[in-house]
Formats: structure tokens, sequence, C-alpha cells
């Protein structure tokens, strides 16, 4: 819980220097009040990591920051969900980094998101990422999503070199670039996605490990007529995760003339998508991935037939 941060910082460590935090969750508490306001001068390096989304960014973690008067580095790993705008480069350096003097290592994977109910002016990718024009010594990727059919938007500002291990809600905007310590993604889009965008992706995550597709979107071009496009490999993906997928996303990763899987990957997939892109577990084109599984977990089916284990001869079906 976040408390636990405050009562750490309240005052009874006032010599600490390093300090690193791993939070479930940032909410207020109307159960107690901890003292944040009093300055940290003695802390010199904190991070702050957060897989969980809060709306509390500007009543908890701001003030927070703000009492490291003396910090020289600083890590943020932050899901914030914004009542007007997002978070960019001109609210970062007025709420934190204008407070910091002595900071010299600010890196950052911040993503935000708004409800687009009652929005007029809309920020485009661009708009963001000139705000942060004027970072010195940083490289810094913008990328701006906005979902009619959810009524959000969302952006997603990080510091490049990319240093996390995950990276999520990759849409087809990514602006792309090398993330090698990145070993589990999710893809998700209300537009389609395309070979083109697989092929960016296996090129972008080399060691990605764990995939989750989320896009019931029909594509637009995949189809088994695309003979010159290039075979796309995950050399190192041993989970993944098709549940939410549009029947051509399964067809993009088990035809093997458009993806060749690793051995021993498991598969979360529902089981009639599976039957139809299969064609009722026959079809040949499909078939060298599927002898591929590791594991096959299928949604929505208690009884398996034999000629569906036949068709999975090394997969353990769950």
């Amino acid at each position: 819980h976040f408390n636990d941060c405050l009562y750490l910082l309240d005052g009874r460590f006032n010599q600490l220097r390093i300090l690193h935090i791993n939070i479930a969750w940032i909410r207020r508490s109307s159960r107690v009040t901890i003292n944040n306001t009093e300055s940290l001068p003695n802390l010199k390096c904190f991070s702050l990591y957060c897989d969980t989304d809060t709306s509390c960014y500007d009543e908890l973690i701001v003030p927070l920051l703000q009492r490291m008067l003396n910090l020289e580095k600083l890590h943020l790993h932050l899901i914030i969900f914004c009542k007007n705008t997002f978070i960019d480069g001109n609210l970062l350096k007025r709420n934190i980094m204008n407070h910091m003097p002595q900071i010299n290592k600010f890196t950052f994977n911040i993503r935000s998101s708004m409800s687009l109910r009652n929005q007029i002016n809309l920020l485009s990718n661009e708009d963001i990422q000139y705000t942060f024009n004027d970072f010195q010594n940083n490289q810094i990727i913008s990328c701006v999503d906005y979902f009619s059919e959810i009524q959000r938007g969302e952006c997603h500002i990080y510091s490049y070199p990319y240093e996390w291990k995950e990276y999520h809600k990759i849409t087809n905007n990514f602006p792309g670039g090398i993330f090698k310590h990145v070993c589990e993604i999710s893809l998700f889009d209300e537009r389609p996605f395309e070979h083109n965008f697989f092929s960016r992706i296996s090129q972008s995550f080399p060691f990605v490990k764990k995939l989750t597709l989320i896009n019931d979107k029909r594509s637009r071009k995949l189809d088994d007529n695309n003979q010159h496009l290039s075979i796309i490999e995950y050399p190192h993906l041993s989970v993944l995760d098709l549940v939410e997928a549009h029947d051509d996303y399964i067809e993009q990763f088990l035809v093997g003339t458009k993806t060749c899987l690793p051995n021993s990957v498991y598969l979360a997939v529902d089981y009639q998508v599976l039957k139809r892109v299969t064609q009722h577990f026959a079809r040949n084109e499909t078939r060298i991935n599927c002898k591929k599984l590791r594991c096959l977990g299928l949604v929505g089916k208690c009884r398996i037939p034999k000629y569906v284990e036949q068709y999975f001869p090394h997969t353990k079906i769950l």
C-alpha cells in the first residue's frame, strides 16, 4: 500500500539516501493521515514502480516527489488516470524537475489515460513530443492513441533506451525501436493489425517470451495468397495468449507461411476459433506450428475429441 511508502518517509528515516519502492497500488486512504509535507534533504536516489493504474498522481505522488529537494536520480514507472490532460514534458518539469535542482538522471515509463467524454482539444503525438524538446541528456519517446469505441485516450511516454521488462498496449502507432530488455508484450488496438505490424514487433522485441494480443477487428490483408510476405520468427516465445483475438490473428501465428513458432510454446485460444482456423483440425498450413506447441489452453470446450488430440501429437491439452 502507498501508505507504507509514506510511513517510511515521514521523518523517522531522515538519513535515508537511496530508496526503491515496488508497490501493488497507489490510492488514497481515509482511515489515517500521514505526513507528506516534510522535506527529505538527504534522499539522493529514488525509484517508484507501480503496475496498476492510479487516479492519485496529483494528490499523492507529486507532493511526495516535491519533498525530495536534493534528489539526483529518479526512476518512475506509473500508470495514471487523468481528468483533463495527459502527463507530458511540461507537467513533468513544472511538478517534478523544477523542485529538484540537483537532478542529473531522470528515467521514466509513464502511461496516462483519460476519458474522451466532454473533451474538446485532443493533443496529437507531435504536441506531446514537442514538450520534451528541451529535455537534456534524455531521448524521450511518446505515443498517443484515441480509442473511440471505449471513449478513452492514452499517452505513453518513456525514456529511451527502454529499461523495463514489459511493454503493454502496443498499437498500430507503435514508434519502433529496439527493446532488448523486454520479455513480455501485449498488443491492442481498435484498428486491424497487418502482417507488416507483426514483422515490426518481432524485430523490435527480439527476446520476447510472452505475447498477448487483444483485437477483434478483421485484418484487411492477412490472407493465404500473400506468398510474397516474409516469414516472421519469435525465437524466444514461450507463451502466446490469443484468447481475445480475431480469427485472422490466430491464422497469423499458426499458418507456417506467415509465422515460424519455436518449439515448446504454450498457446491460449478459444476452442471454436481454433476449430475454424484449422478447418476442423485438418488444415495442413497450420499443422507444423501446431505440432510445436508444448501446451494448449482451450477456452470454451470441456470434452476434447480424439481427432483434436491427434492434430496436436506433442501437446498437453488443458
